[in-house]
């Protein structure tokens, strides 16, 4: 669909550069005036950020800066602070007008602000996991789960304890892909202790006594905190905005993925309301969704021809170490290697850099 000659190209705005937000603004750079506002410099393929802590190298291929994709567009390295209805204010001050503004700022996640520093981190988790004998992981939830089954495959001599506060694993799935999910652990050697928590307070890496809810102690040289993440819609709560968030802080959208009650803002991804697991792939859907609506009505299309999203029902993909995975589909749920097939060898990263347009492997300089 082409813009009209002539007419003044209009202004269109994302806050955020993860998952949901990098995809559209690859989508819609020579469209419009362009602006992506995000607090990093890159976006991270946040599903292989695990794979990354257990081989540094992957995360040459999932830390991607965004001036490598979004070749048209300005790129703000900055948090966004506050929205009006016709600017978005940034922490350094700047004030970027909007005739289009997506949100997409996920959950808050605290990362170095430049690919270098976050390559470094990874190694600094690496150095971590490789100069420890025993290892405690926090939360039972796909982070820690995948977490413990990088560990446990790629050091098999390790002592892996995951500790969760839940009555199973990966509760936001059903009990047979937990149960599967327990069995493939307690096989590999990771102790997993349910229904307990572990208090953190005071403890620093190296040689400590953990001690559980229910009184136990034990010993791990380290631990990764894998419990889940704060929504990153805080700062919304004295915009414009802070009457369109639900009681969970998630902005309220319509059927098109505009914010209720406004006709040119968006949001995307996990800051959503949707009713539906927050997963990266069914972002990446949203954004792509979006991005069809704004082509839209950049062109000066009708309301009428705005596409629909449609809620998704639960499917899954867990990755257990390089060979193995759980996979729950709305009718069946598997184990081994075929869902390990599917997702754990390359952790669907070359997808994702085609996806932007990229190598599946990039040719270093």
């Amino acid at each position: 669909m082409e813009l009209a000659l002539g007419r003044e190209r209009k202004k269109v705005v994302v806050i955020g550069g993860g998952v949901a937000g990098s995809l559209l603004a690859k989508s819609l750079q020579f469209l419009a005036d362009f602006t992506l506002i995000d607090e990093k410099e890159y976006f991270e393929i946040p599903w292989a950020s695990l794979r990354a802590m257990v081989e540094p190298s992957f995360a040459e291929r999932s830390v991607i800066n965004h001036r490598e994709y979004l070749t048209n567009g300005q790129i703000i390295a900055s948090r966004a602070i506050n929205v009006s209805d016709t600017e978005v204010l940034t922490a350094t001050g700047r004030l970027i007008p909007y005739d289009y503004l997506v949100i997409a700022t996920g959950h808050a996640d605290r990362v170095p602000k430049t690919k270098t520093e976050r390559l470094s981190e990874f190694q600094e988790e690496n150095q971590k996991i490789r100069s420890a004998n025993s290892i405690l992981i926090v939360g039972g939830g796909p982070t820690g789960v995948e977490l413990a089954g990088e560990i446990a495959v790629d050091y098999p001599d390790k002592k892996v304890t995951l500790v969760h506060t839940g009555s199973r694993l990966l509760e936001f799935i059903g009990p047979k892909a937990a149960s599967k999910t327990l069995n493939w652990l307690k096989s590999r050697r990771v102790e997993v202790i349910l229904e307990q928590s572990v208090s953190l307070n005071n403890i620093s890496d190296g040689s400590k006594t953990y001690q559980t809810s229910e009184g136990g102690t034990f010993e791990a040289d380290c631990h990764f905190l894998c419990t889940g993440k704060r929504l990153g819609s805080a700062w919304l709560k004295e915009t414009v905005l802070e009457n369109s968030m639900d009681v969970n802080g998630r902005l309220k959208v319509d059927e098109n993925l505009r914010v209720k009650g406004r006709k040119n803002i968006f949001a995307i991804g996990d800051i959503t309301n949707i009713p539906e697991i927050k997963q990266g792939y069914l972002a990446q859907k949203q954004a792509l969704v979006a991005a069809k609506n704004l082509k839209v009505l950049l062109a000066g299309g009708k309301e009428s021809k705005l596409a629909t999203y449609e809620p998704h029902s639960v499917m899954a993909l867990v990755s257990l170490g390089r060979k193995h995975g759980v996979a729950q589909f709305p009718l069946t749920t598997i184990s081994g290697r075929i869902p390990g097939l599917i997702k754990s060898k390359d952790l669907f990263v070359g997808k994702t850099r085609k996806q932007l347009g990229l190598e599946p492997h990039p040719v270093h300089d």
